[in-house]
């Protein structure tokens, strides 16, 4: 079992897995706010604990990861409102699109994807058990976390908690004991339309001890990894850190790893807020979920990565080079070549070095080139095969399925467009096969058509 390290953003330190029992390894995500849905920036969250359990699994660890759905949020009540249906229904419809969309990057399902909704009984007894320690206090219907109460309150941000703003909604300051102090229960108001019961009244959870709860239902307290985008470092998962040691006596969890957020310029991250996201479903429908994922894996998950366009093009185009060494390259089996030995270890270390995907992907590009130059080189097919599967690209390695016959039948008339000089009826009939999933590849000897992953 090889030793893995990652960067904790508690401690500050590249540091190796620390477990509560030997090789099981507790891992869970922040998952999605289902008020609409989701973008690519979205993605990422999801993508990263997914293949980083794929590699513990291939290491010998035995990894549970659990991504949580928040169905119980502000933001619901809004949407639903301006969409004018029951917030209920919206949210089962986003949840619904949620699981689709991530469905179509082809990475399977996370073992556990609990909903706020189905997880009340657990939140309210967390609840009930800050209050009994002193921890929290029921004003006006809410009840509301003491912050001070906290000592350790800020140390997974290092802020001073005098300068730390919880973006409560407005009008709920006249019933803190402190303005630092945060939601754990907000009482029902008149333009909300799905409650629940509680000993403080109807009402619903706060965003933070939805997590702390269904972290603790699936994992325990004192998990392994706690993963999510660094925007959540504060106040969210400071949050969930103060609710869990405070109700607890122990972390919630041992290592922090947080995601760089996927940026659209110089500053702005990918939001709906802001208006600047691409829909995590578009850009499968234009670009295949093989092309999203290698998209995401390009960049070192803690760092910001530039989204565009032209990102996935090249996401695409970088596909394709693994996709051709399996058309074209020989295979041959058996001990491998000291050459791709080497290319192994090298992708396998670079992930147990703080999940280095780049670093790793270099790896796997040097054999693809080394395969072209060198055919047949030996268990490359092999290695390859393996390494794929690990970070999500295995249908690269997949033999290709024949076009339908409605698409080879369009491809026909394109080849007959193109003949007849009528390129504009080429390119349309060209965008109608994208639509289908086919890229058209022009040669010499005519156009033929690769299916997108």
């Amino acid at each position: 079992m090889r030793e893995v390290r990652l960067r904790d953003t508690l401690s500050g330190d590249v540091r190796p897995l620390d477990l509560r029992e030997p090789g099981k390894v507790g891992i869970y995500a922040c998952g999605a706010t289902v008020y609409s849905r989701i973008h690519v920036g979205n993605a990422r969250a999801y993508v990263v604990p997914m293949l980083f359990a794929r590699f513990l699994a291939h290491e010998g660890y035995d990894p549970t990861v659990v991504v949580n759905v928040t169905d119980i949020n502000d933001k619901i009540y809004d949407a639903a409102r301006e969409a004018g249906v029951p917030s209920a229904e919206h949210a089962r419809e986003m949840t619904r699109l949620y699981f689709e969309d991530t469905g179509g990057l082809g990475l399977g399902r996370p073992d556990h994807e609990p909903l706020a909704s189905e997880t009340l009984e657990e939140i309210i007894k967390l609840i009930a058990a800050l209050i009994d320690r002193g921890h929290a206090y029921e004003s006006g219907g809410d009840v509301y976390y003491r912050v001070r109460s906290f000592p350790g309150y800020g140390k997974l941000s290092n802020r001073d908690p005098e300068q730390m703003d919880q973006g409560e909604e407005a009008g709920t300051a006249e019933l803190k004991e402190d303005p630092l102090d945060f939601a754990l229960w907000k009482a029902t108001k008149e333009d909300e339309d799905t409650s629940w019961p509680s000993p403080w009244g109807d009402g619903r959870p706060g965003w933070h001890i939805e997590c702390s709860a269904m972290a603790e239902k699936y994992l325990g307290v004192d998990f392994a990894v706690h993963s999510g985008g660094t925007d959540l470092i504060f106040p969210h998962h400071e949050n969930e850190i103060a609710q869990t040691e405070a109700a607890r006596d122990v972390p919630l969890a041992r290592m922090w790893m947080h995601e760089g957020m996927v940026t659209t310029g110089p500053e702005d991250k990918m939001a709906k807020s802001v208006g600047n996201v691409f829909l995590l479903h578009e850009a499968i429908d234009r670009f295949g979920g093989q092309a999203v994922v290698g998209f995401l894996i390009s960049g070192h998950y803690r760092q910001p990565i530039a989204f565009s366009v032209q990102a996935l093009e090249q996401a695409v185009e970088r596909n394709e080079r693994i996709r051709e060494f399996f058309r074209s390259a020989a295979r041959e089996d058996g001990d491998p070549d000291p050459f791709v030995a080497e290319r192994r270890e090298g992708f396998l270390a670079a992930l147990a070095d703080d999940f280095n995907t780049p670093r790793a992907m270099a790896e796997l590009y040097d054999l693809v080139s080394e395969g072209h130059r060198r055919a047949p080189l030996r268990g490359a097919h092999q290695a390859m095969e393996e390494l794929l599967a690990i970070v999500g690209l295995e249908r690269l390695a997949a033999p290709e399925a024949a076009a339908d016959p409605e698409a080879e039948a369009l491809l026909a008339e394109r080849e007959q467009a193109r003949a007849a000089g009528d390129y504009e009826r080429a390119d349309r009939i060209r965008d109608e096969l994208a639509g289908r999933g086919y890229e058209v590849r022009d040669s010499d000897e005519g156009g033929r058509l690769v299916r997108r992953a």
